[in-house]
């Protein structure tokens, strides 16, 4: 896989080989922004990629804020969706996981506070086509 990368996907089947591909592209200390309107299978993805690394319990974080799952690697997993300030996220110390370099870091609907991301992350897109088909874009800036 190459950045940047676009694909469309017909299935669920499709969109697991695409996050496969893509975790094994990434490490600790990688950060990777999330966006996609709602239930066009960013959670799905997320959960494709911590199954490579043998993470099974995957939930979406949309009211705990952030998860944290332990596997082969650390992964810290957020949701913006409910954040009205971006002072709530500096209560819950996002800065620290951000620039921890001992996890991986993935945000959906990272969009909704651009500023606080640094500019050398990964970004997922997914579109809702029609029916089950998405399309995926994946850049690395």
């Amino acid at each position: 896989m190459k950045f940047p990368f676009k694909t469309i996907v017909n299935s669920e089947d499709e969109t697991r080989l695409i996050a496969e591909k893509f975790a094994e592209k990434i490490k600790s200390g990688d950060i990777i922004a999330l966006s996609g309107n709602l239930g066009t299978g960013k959670t799905f993805f997320v959960k494709s990629i911590a199954q490579c690394f043998d993470i099974s319990n995957v939930t979406s974080p949309t009211f705990a804020i952030v998860n944290t799952y332990n596997g082969k690697l650390k992964i810290n997993h957020f949701d913006f969706y409910r954040i009205k300030k971006i002072e709530e996220l500096y209560d819950i110390g996002f800065e620290e996981y951000l620039f921890n370099n001992s996890s991986i870091t993935i945000i959906e609907w990272a969009e909704m506070f651009e500023e606080i991301l640094p500019e050398n992350i990964f970004r997922i897109e997914i579109l809702h086509l029609e029916n089950s088909k998405r399309e995926i874009r994946i850049s690395k800036k």
